[in-house]
């Protein structure tokens, strides 16, 4: 017995020791750092190529100065703090990029067909050059328009126009690709995967040409696409109205392209830009003569969302906040209404009329509209030359964007968080190197780096591929990393800081055991 109450007597000392020592333990170590969530808004600018509107400036142009140009369309893209660009690379059934399908746009070279030169890939550069600047970059295709009106050279010998001129259609001054035709949405399908598969892009994007706009003819009534053909093999059978046929057609074609680009990458994106009006006067007190995309585009843009066919809808909302027949905060409101599988739905904002058509305060005031709207949002802006080039809109972007922000996260694609990267910290006067290691599993997308001074935290967004950076200009007193892929989905922070709390004399007041 007297060894057991010994024993007892021991252990009862050891724990007391231990309680004791607690807040000396507790209180050595660092501050407990409270990292503020970053900022989630999609900030993304079109790069148009067909017509040359933003690029390169005009055809024929040396391969150094086409690389000039988009290396400063990126910089001025990162200078505003956008995360992503939407770079056009198929307008008119051409490539702008090295492709066995299709043939070199003319908008490189001046003629369809002919290769840059010196030799380079235009969207192997653009991808290399937008990751460095955090940029997500998504190409962005035209799946049946076969040739643009003002097209100043003709047909490559292995254009579509010339190889299966049996699935083109003429209509107006549009030649197209006739979406009833099954071989014109292989066609189109097989582009887009070709691009998936061999390019790190972010994300695949259409905008709103499906069917044609109505062209008229010299009576000035309304023309009817050419499709008897495809209509007479393909939809009379069917028991559809012609109408109604032609949007199974799209529907169809938006379905395959969905599920084909997730199952070759489960990582990339897919959207659409549709026209900003489903239909005329929908909502109530929406112009009740607008473009009727669902009747002559045959685009329903809103089953796509409903479907969950898309991750992400950007309606062109191309027309200001009043008046309200084309109300800029009355659509956003009923297109995220229709978003019941919890997509994204950002706002396309038509920036090209600012200070023209646009007050130059509109396009500003819009950003803080989607803003007030809620949710996981964000703008795409039409079109980044005319940002770059127009001072007074580019210096309003600085100021809603004075922080850098995460692209929305997909968590329905891929919701499974990086590893907690490693951090190292040199802190010197009034700077700090940081360096880093990734944690297990796949290397990130960007890196979250967040950092303190003065109680102000301020954020940059790094590229993946870089392991160290300087924080010049500033004594940071708590550092944060964070692994980021590429869905926007994070990692836990790994912090460092310099804050450490004193621990209390242990020896004061404490219970001396006999």
């Amino acid at each position: 017995m007297r060894v057991l109450l010994a024993d007892d007597m021991n252990r009862t000392r050891s724990i007391l020791a231990i309680i004791l020592l607690l807040p000396a333990i507790l209180f050595a170590a660092e501050e407990k750092v409270s990292v503020p969530a970053p900022v989630r808004e999609l900030r993304g600018a079109w790069i148009a190529t067909v017509a040359n509107i933003d690029w390169p400036s005009k055809p024929g142009l040396p391969a150094n100065q086409q690389k000039a140009e988009l290396v400063s369309l990126l910089d001025c893209a990162a200078q505003l703090h956008l995360n992503a660009v939407y770079f056009q690379v198929r307008p008119v059934a051409d490539a702008l990029y090295a492709s066995s399908l299709e043939p070199w746009s003319e908008y490189l070279t001046g003629v369809q067909g002919r290769a840059p030169s010196p030799f380079y890939d235009p969207l192997a550069f653009a991808v290399a050059e937008a990751h460095q600047r955090g940029l997500e970059i998504h190409a962005w295709f035209n799946p049946f328009r076969a040739a643009h009106p003002e097209a100043k050279s003709p047909p490559a010998l292995n254009h579509v126009t010339r190889t299966h001129p049996d699935i083109v259609r003429h209509y107006g001054k549009q030649i197209w690709l006739d979406p009833g035709e099954p071989e014109a949405r292989a066609r189109a399908l097989a582009a887009v995967l070709d691009v998936v598969k061999r390019y790190d892009v972010d994300g695949i994007v259409f905008d709103d040409y499906f069917y044609p706009y109505p062209e008229k003819g010299r009576a000035g009534s309304t023309l009817e696409f050419p499709d008897d053909v495809s209509w007479g093999k393909y939809g009379v059978q069917t028991g559809m109205s012609r109408d109604d046929w032609r949007r199974a057609n799209i529907n169809r074609f938006v379905q395959k392209v969905s599920q084909s680009v997730h199952e070759a990458k489960p990582w990339i994106q897919f959207g659409i830009s549709p026209f900003g009006i489903w239909r005329p006067g929908v909502p109530t007190g929406i112009d009740a003569k607008a473009l009727d995309a669902y009747g002559k585009l045959y685009a329903d843009a809103r089953a796509w969302l409903a479907s969950g066919w898309v991750d992400y809808l950007a309606p062109q909302l191309y027309w200001p906040i009043a008046p309200r027949e084309h109300s800029f905060s009355l659509l956003l409101q009923w297109w995220r209404q229709q978003n019941t599988k919890g997509r994204h739905v950002f706002a396309a904002l038509n920036d090209a009329e600012s200070g023209k058509k646009f007050a130059g305060d509109e396009i500003p005031r819009q950003v803080q509209t989607v803003r007030a709207q809620g949710g996981n949002g964000g703008e795409i802006h039409y079109h980044l030359r005319s940002v770059m080039e127009n001072s007074p809109l580019a210096a309003a972007l600085r100021a809603q964007y004075a922080q850098p922000a995460l692209v929305p996260a997909m968590t329905w694609l891929a919701a499974i968080r990086p590893m907690k990267p490693r951090l190292t910290v040199d802190a010197g006067n009034k700077s700090a190197h940081v360096r880093w290691e990734k944690g297990d599993g796949e290397a990130p997308r960007w890196w979250l780096l967040q950092s303190r001074t003065n109680g102000i935290w301020t954020t940059q967004i790094v590229s993946g591929v870089k392991a160290e950076a300087n924080l010049d200009h500033a004594t940071p007193d708590a550092i944060s990393l964070r692994a980021v892929d590429r869905l926007g989905n994070l990692s836990e922070p790994a912090v460092w800081t310099t804050k450490k709390y004193s621990p209390p004399d242990a020896s004061k007041g404490a219970v001396k055991l006999r």
